[in-house]
């Protein structure tokens, strides 16, 4: 535990001098190919050092955070574009948080109403109850436990991207976009993975991969159906992300399921959207009907090819004894490796 925490400060000591570098670099560097040569190698060292970790938190949230979104943002800022470009450049103390965490400043501020401080309450309850539940999993069938983890996965990562967001919140003094939007209430795949599910992906992914491969497509195939190979180009990168997440904090080698899942979604996609071309909004189904329908297919589509890796992993036994493993050490003050607790919910 002791190695991973000083690890760690290594790791996140060099990711914040190299975004100083960045951020001088893209003043310094004028012309195209010389701010791409100078921005380019960072990207590539941000992909990288989460491999100097193997906790479950810590080499998970740093390979999304920085291997993930902070590489695409440096990217972008290469090609003059993204959150992390400015004329005149953005100060410092607003660059390193913007590239760190997956936050986007709001041009406008939103008060928190008494609604969403009760869907957060109530969103820990039901967590809570998770939890609870998995006392009983060698009574509760095995289809159902995969359901609790899909509930449980959405829950944890909204709390953990609000709370960097609220951190960052304080640092920079700006309203931040949430993180997701009530993907439960998804009526199609094209709501869920656009407009409601982890939308700091989608915000990223868009600029990053749809947006130029769309170009590119329609001179290709024309304007009608560009989408289409852009849609099935963002998932097959976002699958390989997900791959490289899962390996940096697993250690297993990649079966190939997490990509073949966001193939799958993609393909998915594509058919959904060229069907709405095709009938032209004549047809649709009402969302009472579309949206069990779309969080079904998410949902048993998970069973078979998103989870199995997560579970080779042994990625809820790692979670549940380093959560302990940190609740020991703020409770006594004693560094605990994780490999000495013992999980009573698996």
């Amino acid at each position: 535990m002791e190695g991973e925490i000083k690890n760690s400060i290594v790791v996140w000591t060099t990711i914040v001098a190299c975004l100083c570098y960045c951020h001088t670099a893209s003043k310094i560097f004028t012309t195209a190919i010389s701010r791409r040569l100078s921005i380019f190698p960072i990207v590539c060292l941000f992909l990288l050092l989460p491999l100097k970790l193997t906790s479950i938190h810590i080499a998970g949230v740093t390979s999304f955070f920085i291997a993930w979104l902070a590489s695409f943002k440096l990217i972008l800022l290469a090609f003059q574009k993204g959150p992390l470009y400015s004329n005149p450049p953005i100060p410092l103390s607003l660059f390193i948080p913007l590239a760190c965490f997956p936050i986007k400043i709001q041009h406008s501020k939103h008060k928190k109403t008494q609604k969403s401080r009760i869907n957060f309450a109530t969103k820990i309850f039901i967590l809570a109850l998770l939890i609870q539940g998995y006392s009983y999993k060698e009574h509760i069938h095995t289809k159902i436990i995969w359901s609790f983890y899909c509930i449980h996965i959405y829950l944890m990562l909204e709390m953990l991207i609000s709370l960097f967001g609220a951190l960052a919140r304080a640092v920079v003094r700006a309203e931040l976009e949430p993180p997701f939007n009530e993907p439960y209430l998804a009526t199609s795949l094209q709501d869920f993975w656009s407009r409601r599910w982890n939308l700091m992906v989608s915000n990223i992914l868009h600029p990053t991969v749809f947006q130029p491969v769309r170009g590119v497509s329609a001179r290709l195939v024309g304007r009608k159906w560009a989408a289409i190979p852009a849609v099935l180009a963002t998932f097959l990168v976002s699958g390989l992300m997900h791959e490289l997440i899962l390996y940096n904090f697993g250690r297993v080698k990649p079966s190939g399921e997490m990509m073949s899942f966001f193939v799958l979604h993609g393909v998915s996609l594509s058919t959904e959207i060229v069907i709405k071309k095709v009938l032209s909004g004549k047809y649709s189904l009402p969302g009472v009907v579309s949206g069990p329908l779309t969080l079904a297919y998410v949902m048993y589509t998970s069973f078979g090819l998103f989870f199995p890796p997560f579970l080779r992993a042994k990625a809820e036994l790692k979670g549940c004894t380093e959560s302990l493993a940190f609740l020991e050490f703020i409770r006594t003050g004693r560094l605990v490796s994780p490999n000495e607790m013992s999980c009573p919910f698996l």
